[in-house]
C-alpha cells in the first residue's frame, strides 16, 4: 500500500489496516489550523510557497477566511486566512504578506505560480505567517468554501466533537482519507445532485475528469449525463454492493482510469454515493470494507444533516437572545463571537405572498425564508467575517461585526445587502432594512429597532427601494408610528381629507386622488392633470371643489402639510 504523499513542507501518510477497524482506531481531529486544511486540500489545491505550517505558531486555530480587497481593506479576525485575488506581482505580494502577519494573519493564498523571493521567504519565516499558492483553475469561491467548511466556522458554542467510528462526526474529509487508506485508492463522496462533499488525498493518482470533479466541486454536466446514459445511477441505486466501471464503459475520453462506486443510503433513501478511482476491481476484503464504509458515511451525513438543524436553532435563540438586550445578551454574543466589538443589524424580510396563509403556503413561504438566510450567510461570510444569520420571528436578522466609524459602516452594510439581493436576482425576493450602529451591547436592540422600522418602510410599498438606512426613511417610520399610535388610541381620521374621502364614496366622485396629484406635483396643475388623465380645466374646477367641500386653504403651507400628513394616514 503507498504509504502517503507530501504537500509543501507538510508530510502526509495513511497507514494499511485491513477491514473498518481502521476506521475505528483512526484518529484525525478536525483542528481549525493550516496542517488540518493542508492535509486535506494537499496538491490539489493548495501548495506552500513560503513558511512553514508545522511551526508552533501555524498550529493555533484559523480565525477565518477574509478576501483581501485592496479599495476597501478588510478588517481581519485573529488568525485570518487572507485569499490575495489578483494580487501576483512580488512587491505587491510582499506588501500583503507584511500587512497579514502584521494583523496576526495565520496565511496569505495568491495564485500559483507564487512570486517567492528572498524578501517573501524572510518575512514568511520571521513572522509564521504561510505563503500559499492556489492551483490555476480552481475558483477562490471553491477554495473559500472548502477552508470554511474545515475550519467549522458557523459553530455555535462549540463542544468537543463527538465521534464516529473513531472520527470526528461530520469531518468527511477525514472519512475519505480513512476509506482511501482501506482501498488504497482515491476516493470522493458526493451528494445526490454529484456535487462533492468531501475528497481524500492521492487524488493526483486518478485521471483527469477527477480533477476536473474537484476542481469544480462538482461532477461535471457531460460526465453526469453519461452516466445516466449508461444506467450507472440505476445499477448503484438498485444494489447495495460496489458497482465497477472500466473506462470502456463509462465511454469517456477523460476517464482512463476504472471506478468503484457504492450507494450511501439510510434505510431507502439515497444520501449520496462513494466513487474511488482504481486500477482493477476490488478484493472480497477491500469490497467488503467499502460497504461497511457507506454504513458509517450514511451516519456521518445524518448526524450532518440533524446538527445542521440543532445548529441553526442554537444559533436562533442566541441572536433572538442578543437582539431582546436583556440580562443574557451578554453571553449569548460571546457564544456567537461578537462580544466587545461594534456590532449593526440588518432585518431581511420576504415580498408579502398575496395567495393567502394555507399550510403549504405557509411552509413554502418558512422555507424561502430559510433559504434566503442560508444564501445571505454565505455571502456575509466573506465580506463580514464572524457574522451570524438566522430567522427571528418571521424576521431574517444579521448581526455584522463593522468599524467603529459609524458614517461610513452603515453605508458599507447597505452596500453589501444591495449586492446580495442584484447577485441573488429573482431567486431572493425580500427586502433589507440596515440598523444603525452599535458601538456596544446596549445600543445593539436600537440597531435591531431601526433596522425593523427600516424594513417595515420598504414593506409598505411607498419606495421603489429594495435595501434602505435608518437614516433613509427616517420620516417615512415616524408616519408609520403615527398611524400606529393613531390606530391604538382610537383616533378616527375627520380632517378635510377624511370629509373629501366621504364626499367621493358617495358620489363617486375622485377629489382625493386629485389632491394627492396636485400635491405631487408642487401645485403644477397641469403636471397633475396629466398624471390622473383628466383635462386642465377640469383639474382646476376639482380644486375648487376641494377648497369648498374640505375646507382646506390650498395657498396656506401649514394646510398643505396637514394634508399630506393625513393622506398618508389609513383612514377609519
Amino acid at each position: 500500500m503507498r504509504s502517503g504523499h507530501r504537500v509543501g513542507r507538510v508530510s502526509l501518510s495513511a497507514n494499511s489496516v485491513p477491514g473498518l477497524t481502521a476506521l475505528t482506531a483512526l484518529t484525525a481531529p478536525a483542528r481549525a489550523n493550516l496542517g488540518h486544511v493542508l492535509d486535506h486540500l494537499g496538491t490539489t489545491l493548495l501548495e506552500v510557497a513560503a513558511g512553514d505550517p508545522t511551526l508552533p505558531v501555524a498550529e493555533e486555530g484559523v480565525g477565518g477566511v477574509v478576501i483581501h480587497d485592496p479599495i476597501d481593506v478588510p478588517v481581519l479576525p485573529p488568525r485570518a486566512l487572507v485569499l490575495g485575488v489578483g494580487v501576483h506581482e512580488p512587491d505587491d505580494v510582499l506588501a500583503l504578506l507584511t500587512q497579514t502577519a502584521g494583523a496576526g494573519g495565520a496565511g496569505l493564498v495568491v495564485r500559483a505560480p507564487a512570486p517567492v523571493d528572498q524578501r517573501i521567504t524572510a518575512v514568511a519565516e520571521r513572522t509564521g505567517t504561510v505563503l500559499l499558492a492556489l492551483t490555476r483553475g480552481a475558483s477562490w469561491h471553491q477554495l473559500a468554501t472548502l477552508v470554511r467548511s474545515l475550519l467549522g466556522e458557523g459553530r455555535v458554542g462549540a463542544a468537543e466533537p463527538e465521534s464516529l467510528g473513531g472520527v470526528p462526526a461530520g469531518d468527511l474529509f477525514a472519512l475519505a482519507n480513512a476509506i482511501a487508506a482501506l482501498i488504497d485508492a482515491p476516493v470522493t463522496i458526493e451528494d445526490r445532485s454529484s456535487r462533492i462533499l468531501a475528497f481524500s488525498g492521492r487524488q493526483d493518482e486518478a485521471d483527469e475528469s477527477r480533477i476536473q470533479t474537484i476542481l469544480g466541486r462538482q461532477v461535471p454536466d457531460r460526465f453526469t449525463r453519461g452516466l445516466e446514459a449508461q444506467g450507472v445511477f440505476r445499477r448503484l441505486y438498485g444494489s447495495d454492493r460496489p458497482v465497477w466501471l472500466s473506462p470502456d464503459v463509462l465511454s469517456m475520453p477523460e476517464v482512463t482510469v476504472s471506478r468503484v462506486a457504492i450507494a450511501v443510503r439510510a434505510g431507502d433513501e439515497i444520501l449520496g454515493t462513494i466513487w474511488a478511482a482504481v486500477d482493477a476491481p476490488l478484493s472480497p476484503a477491500c469490497e467488503q470494507s467499502l460497504v461497511d464504509s457507506a454504513k458509517l458515511v450514511a451516519l456521518h451525513l445524518l448526524r450532518m444533516r440533524a446538527g445542521a438543524d440543532v445548529e441553526r436553532r442554537l444559533a436562533s435563540e442566541l441572536v433572538a437572545t442578543a437582539l431582546e438586550g436583556g440580562p443574557g445578551t451578554v453571553d449569548a454574543l460571546r457564544r456567537l463571537g461578537l462580544a466587545g466589538r461594534p456590532l449593526l443589524v440588518l432585518a431581511m424580510g420576504l415580498t408579502e405572498d398575496r395567495d393567502g396563509a394555507g399550510t403549504l403556503t405557509l411552509a413554502r413561504r418558512e422555507a424561502d425564508r430559510q433559504r434566503s438566510a442560508d444564501a445571505l450567510a454565505v455571502h456575509l461570510s466573506a465580506l463580514h467575517p464572524g457574522s451570524v444569520v438566522a430567522v427571528v420571528g418571521g424576521v431574517c436578522y444579521a448581526v455584522l461585526p463593522v468599524s467603529a466609524d459609524a458614517a461610513t459602516a452603515d453605508e458599507r452594510a447597505a452596500a453589501v445587502a444591495t449586492e446580495f439581493l442584484q447577485r441573488t436576482g429573482g431567486r431572493v425576493a425580500g427586502m433589507i432594512g440596515v440598523g444603525t450602529v452599535a458601538p456596544d451591547v446596549s445600543a445593539l436592540v436600537r440597531s435591531r429597532d431601526s433596522a425593523d422600522r427600516a424594513l417595515r418602510v420598504l414593506r409598505s410599498g411607498t419606495s421603489s427601494r429594495r435595501v434602505a438606512r435608518a437614516a433613509d426613511v427616517h420620516v417615512e417610520s415616524l408616519m408609520l408610528q403615527l398611524a400606529d399610535l393613531a390606530a391604538a388610541e382610537g383616533h378616527r381620521t375627520a380632517g378635510p381629507v377624511a370629509r373629501l374621502a366621504a364626499y367621493d364614496e358617495a358620489h363617486r366622485t375622485q377629489l382625493v386622488e386629485t389632491l394627492r396629484a396636485w400635491l405631487d406635483a408642487h401645485g403644477d396643475a397641469i403636471a397633475a392633470a396629466a398624471q390622473v388623465h383628466v383635462h386642465p380645466n377640469t383639474f382646476r374646477y376639482r380644486l375648487r371643489r376641494i377648497r369648498e367641500l374640505g375646507g382646506i386653504d390650498l395657498d396656506d403651507a401649514d394646510s398643505r402639510f396637514a394634508a399630506m400628513v393625513e393622506l398618508r394616514l389609513p383612514h377609519r
